[in-house]
């Protein structure tokens, strides 16, 4: 994640004074809190009592799931929006600006609104112990409140039931699908993975899965029901057919959109009138809505936040479903923990060179290079269709990623992509 470059002032010193934060020195406040994963929802729901509530003072959606609920959440926000709603949009990790995450009509937070929401949490955080997500929460709700937001989109952080945006009894919820990601917090099964992810269906609000596998759609039914039944009130469960999918025009380009805008049309369904858009505007909304960093083509370079094997699975299809030019060179960093080797054997088929490094931003947290240069030297290690090469430094690789590439594919992680991005000027703000 982005930091910010150190001020000559920090943030426990202007606290002292009773002086407000600049936004740098927001960030500085909020950035090393990203080293705390905490689950749970009283720290969040104390710090919303704080600004008084915001998260009731909005009508919202909740979208939870492995992948594809970033964008699911975009194609229900812009649908929105060509239905006349002024629509919140919360969405997680940002790419290179932190202003990314919290947008209303399309307008990202202000770099004086992060200011001075971050002033008003900091002593409550202090107190309390807030991670960056637990504030980031807060902060969303409250300029949604603040900026006059008729109704908000909220795509889940990471899980569901424990999740900070969890605080929200929503108009609809919804899953997009579940995968193996987040083991570590989630548990090692899809089954758990899946328990966790329902864990935001609320009694009495419309539920929609977008899950085709039915044991797991069964776990998600299971957990719904449970939640209903504690509170003595009935579940209200939608499961999406496996063949439901957006037949018309879509901004976003892949086969696995055509699922994912799929969930969103079933989510505006269950809408609640007078929320629920015309066809008219969902129409619109859907062949608009465009999301930075899936398949995102810009000149040579294609970018693609794929940082899990689904994921990778889903870029893979959509590069078999329409080849770009040649030939195709791949920029590849993938954190740590994930299963890197399965996703780069997935790659593997459809690229001619990779060029593996680690984003500037990920170097905490990026992939093993002592280990990853043994796997590569071992003579029988797939992939073997492409011709890979580890190159550390960031500078380097970009050169070598891009000499005598037809497209040249950046992928493995959101720091990536952000990180690429910012360093070619490309960035989404």
């Amino acid at each position: 994640m982005r930091g910010p470059a150190r001020s000559r002032l920090t943030p426990p010193e202007r606290a002292e004074g009773g002086l407000p934060l600049t936004y740098a020195e927001a960030l500085e406040f909020l950035f090393p809190r990203t080293t705390t994963i905490k689950f749970g929802l009283d720290t969040t729901r104390a710090l919303l009592g704080g600004l008084g509530d915001p998260h009731r003072l909005v009508p919202t959606v909740h979208i939870g799931g492995t992948n594809g609920k970033g964008s699911a959440s975009t194609l229900v926000a812009e649908a929105l929006r060509a239905a006349g709603w002024r629509v919140g949009l919360y969405t997680s990790p940002h790419l290179s600006s932190f202003r990314e995450r919290i947008v209303v009509d399309g307008v990202p937070i202000s770099e004086p609104a992060v200011a001075m929401w971050t002033s008003r949490l900091e002593p409550p955080a202090r107190r309390l112990g807030a991670t960056f997500f637990e504030l980031t929460t807060a902060m969303a709700f409250a300029d949604f409140a603040a900026r006059g937001a008729e109704i908000a989109v909220v795509e889940v952080g990471l899980g569901g039931r424990l999740d900070s945006t969890n605080v929200i009894t929503p108009l609809v919820s919804g899953v997009t699908k579940i995968a193996r990601d987040h083991m570590k917090y989630l548990g090692d099964s899809l089954e758990e993975i899946a328990r966790e992810k329902a864990g935001i269906a609320k009694p009495g609000v419309p539920f929609v899965i977008g899950e085709r596998d039915p044991g797991l759609v069964g776990v998600m039914r299971v957990e719904a029901r449970r939640a209903a039944a504690e509170a003595g009130r009935r579940s209200d469960i939608r499961v999406l057919p496996p063949e439901y999918e957006w037949v018309g025009r879509l901004g976003l380009a892949g086969p696995h959109q055509r699922r994912n805008a799929g969930v969103a049309h079933g989510l505006l369904m269950a809408l609640p009138a007078p929320y629920r858009p015309p066809r008219a505007a969902i129409e619109e909304g859907f062949e608009t809505a465009k999301v930075p960093g899936r398949l995102d083509r810009r000149g040579k370079w294609l970018f693609d936040v794929a940082h899990n094997p689904d994921g990778m699975d889903a870029l893979v299809s959509a590069l078999r479903a329409e080849p770009p030019p040649g030939p195709v060179h791949a920029l590849v960093s993938i954190l740590g923990d994930k299963e890197w080797a399965d996703m780069l054997v997935r790659l593997d088929s459809v690229v001619d060179r990779g060029i593996l490094t680690v984003a500037p931003t990920a170097a905490q947290r990026g992939w093993d290079l002592g280990w990853l240069a043994r796997w590569l030297e071992q003579p029988a290690r797939p992939p073997a269709h492409a011709e890979w090469h580890l190159v550390p430094d960031f500078g380097e690789a970009l050169e070598r990623a891009e000499a005598g590439a037809g497209t040249v594919l950046v992928t493995g992680s959101f720091h990536t992509v952000g990180d690429v991005m910012e360093a070619l000027g490309m960035g989404p703000l």
